[in-house]
């Protein structure tokens, strides 16, 4: 993950403060902070609220992009997707700019569902166990399932940074997580939904999939378990990124 640079951020702060012509005194005027506040950014000491960026970023003539990267993006050349990506993790990792996580909601009720999947996978699972067998690629299917709902149940923050209503970006990034979404323009007003379907995906999958493999592995001709495999495949990943761009295109 990118962290902010507060020496970086200082002196291009400063920079940008002399460019406009302004003093630190005037700066901070313009933004209802003292002028002592301005000296500590620009020494690299402190970094401003994140409230205080949108007005920052107006009184100094920049975006707020170009404040998180620290440098001048030309506005005649688009973001290389290294930048983009270098931008909103620096401002999902800016101090203080944390969203609450799904599980300091306190929606118990919600979870539930989860929790009901898992049982329903679970005892799927033990059945294929004893009268049909299971393979890895199920239990690797199942198990990829429930870590992706644990996620989006218990650890999705429940909005996003500000970056994402001001540019079209198409991925996520958390921790490890990475989620790529080509040509769907994430925001807070369709994340809500687009967590809901990663949701409703995770319960189907993680109850179903056992239930799927062992009807096949009782009823279905011999041979057709290797294929029945791949289909499971395409609606594990299917399952997911298309309710992902339908919700998000809504």
């Amino acid at each position: 993950m990118y962290q902010l640079d507060k020496d970086a951020f200082g002196t291009f702060l400063a920079a940008l403060r002399r460019e406009k012509g302004l003093t630190q005194r005037q700066l901070a005027e313009t933004l209802f902070v003292s002028d002592k506040a301005v000296s500590k950014w620009e020494r690299g000491l402190s970094i401003p609220d994140p409230a205080l960026l949108i007005p920052l970023a107006e009184a100094l003539g920049v975006t707020v992009t170009e404040l998180l990267l620290c440098r001048r993006c030309p506005q005649a050349q688009p973001m290389t997707a290294a930048a983009v990506e270098q931008a909103v993790q620096t401002a999902i990792t800016y101090p203080g700019s944390k969203a609450p996580r799904a599980f300091q909601a306190q929606n118990r009720r919600q979870a539930l569902w989860f929790l009901l999947a898992l049982a329903a996978g679970a005892a799927g699972m033990y059945g294929c166990h004893r009268w049909g067998g299971w393979s890895e690629n199920l239990l690797l299917s199942v198990l990829l399932a429930a870590g992706f709902g644990g996620y989006f149940w218990l650890l999705v923050p429940l909005r996003l940074p500000d970056l994402y209503d001001q540019h079209p970006i198409g991925f996520f990034c958390d921790g490890i997580l990475r989620m790529h979404l080509p040509g769907l323009a994430l925001n807070n007003q369709n994340w809500p939904r687009v967590v809901l379907a990663a949701r409703v995906w995770a319960c189907l999958a993680v109850s179903l999939l056992p239930l799927l493999h062992l009807t096949a592995a009782l009823w279905a001709p011999a041979g057709w378990m290797g294929w029945l495999e791949y289909v499971s495949l395409f609606l594990l990943l299917g399952g997911l990124f298309l309710p992902m761009y339908a919700a998000g295109r809504r």
